[in-house]
C-alpha cells in the first residue's frame, strides 16, 4: 500500500490514473473502490481542495471515457464523482483544516442524514419499495428451502423497515473507510505512526450520546416512530467506531502482540451483528466514562 500511496503522490498525471483504475475495476470487484475514494483523500489532505477537485474532476472524465468505451455509457463514472468522490474531498478539506477526526467523523454522519432525506422526498413509503426490491432475494430462498415462505414475508417486512437507516448509515461509513485509508496513506508517507495515534484518540462526546440515548427511548416506547429508528442507525457507525478505536487503545497500551486485533476484526466478521452491537455499546459507555483514560491511568499506578 506504501508503494502505491507513494506512486499516487508522485503528481497529478499518477494520482488522476490510480483513481480512474481503481474506479472502473470496482465495477467488477467492489471493494477496490475504497482506493479511488481514497485517492482524492489524500490529495486533498496533503495538496489541499483545489488539487483534491483537479484530481477528481481529471480521473472523472478519464473514467468517464473508459466506462464509455467498456460500457456504452459515462454516467457510472460521473456517479463516482458526484457520489463518492466529492463527500469523500469535503470530509478529507474538514480533516485538513480542523485536524480533528473526531468532528470529521461526525460531519460524515450528515451526509448519511442527507440520504436518509432524499429517500423519504423521493419515496412516498420508503418500506414498500425496499420489499419491493428485497422481493427477489426473499423468493429465491424460499424456492432453495433456505427458509419458510411465512416466514420469510415476516423477515423481509421488518427488515425493509431498517433498510433507510442501514443504507444510510453503511453509504458514510464507507466514506470513512476511504478517508481513514487516504489519511493512512499519509501518515506511511510523511508521518509514521501518526494516523494510529490519530485513531486510537477517537471518541465522540456527550453531546453526540444524548440524542442517542433519547432515540434509543423512543424506539423502545414507540414502535412506529421510524424517523427515530433511521436517526439511531446513522448515529450508531460513531460509536462502533469509538468501540474500535477503544480495542486499538487497549492493544497499544498494554503492548500486547497484533494477534489480538486479527481476532477481534475475525470475530466482528463471524459473530455479525451481535459483536458490533456489542464494540458499539463500549463506544456509548466511553462516551460519558472514558475508558481508555482510566485504564491508562491504573497502568500508571
Amino acid at each position: 500500500m506504501q508503494s502505491l500511496a507513494s506512486f499516487t503522490m508522485r503528481g497529478r498525471s499518477q494520482a488522476t490514473l490510480v483513481a480512474a483504475a481503481s474506479a472502473m475495476l470496482s465495477l467488477i470487484v467492489p471493494l477496490v473502490g475504497l482506493i479511488s475514494s481514497a485517492v482524492i483523500a489524500l490529495v486533498t489532505l496533503r495538496k489541499g481542495a483545489e488539487e483534491g477537485l483537479v484530481v477528481g474532476a481529471f480521473a472523472g472524465f478519464a473514467g468517464g471515457l473508459l466506462a464509455f468505451a467498456a460500457l456504452g455509457s459515462p454516467w457510472p463514472a460521473v456517479g463516482f464523482v458526484l457520489i463518492l468522490w466529492l463527500p469523500v474531498w469535503v470530509l478529507g478539506l474538514v480533516l485538513r483544516q480542523a485536524r480533528s477526526l473526531t468532528l470529521t467523523v461526525q460531519v460524515a454522519a450528515l451526509f448519511g442524514l442527507l440520504v436518509v432525506a432524499g429517500i423519504r422526498l423521493l419515496a412516498a413509503d420508503p418500506a414498500a419499495d425496499w420489499m419491493e426490491l428485497l422481493e427477489p432475494v426473499r423468493r429465491s430462498l424460499v424456492e432453495s428451502s433456505v427458509i419458510d415462505a411465512a416466514v420469510s414475508e415476516q423477515l423481509v417486512a421488518r427488515a425493509a423497515r431498517w433498510m433507510t437507516g442501514a443504507f444510510a448509515a453503511t453509504f458514510y461509513l464507507q466514506l470513512l473507510l476511504a478517508l481513514f485509508m487516504g489519511r493512512w496513506w499519509q501518515a506511511l508517507l510523511y508521518n509514521p505512526g501518526g494516523f494510529g495515534a490519530e485513531f486510537r484518540a477517537l471518541r465522540v462526546r456527550s453531546g453526540v450520546a444524548y440524542p442517542a440515548l433519547g432515540l434509543a427511548v423512543v424506539v423502545l416506547l414507540l414502535d412506529e416512530a421510524m424517523w427515530a429508528t433511521e436517526l439511531l442507525l446513522l448515529l450508531a457507525p460513531l460509536f462502533f467506531l469509538q468501540g474500535v478505536a477503544i480495542v486499538h487503545s487497549l492493544v497499544h497500551t498494554y503492548s500486547t502482540h497484533r494477534g489480538w486485533l486479527i481476532g477481534f476484526y475475525g470475530l466482528l466478521l463471524l459473530a455479525t451483528p451481535y459483536a458490533e452491537i456489542l464494540v458499539a455499546g463500549f463506544g456509548f459507555l466511553d462516551s460519558w466514562v472514558d475508558l481508555r483514560t482510566r485504564v491508562a491511568a491504573r497502568k500508571k499506578g
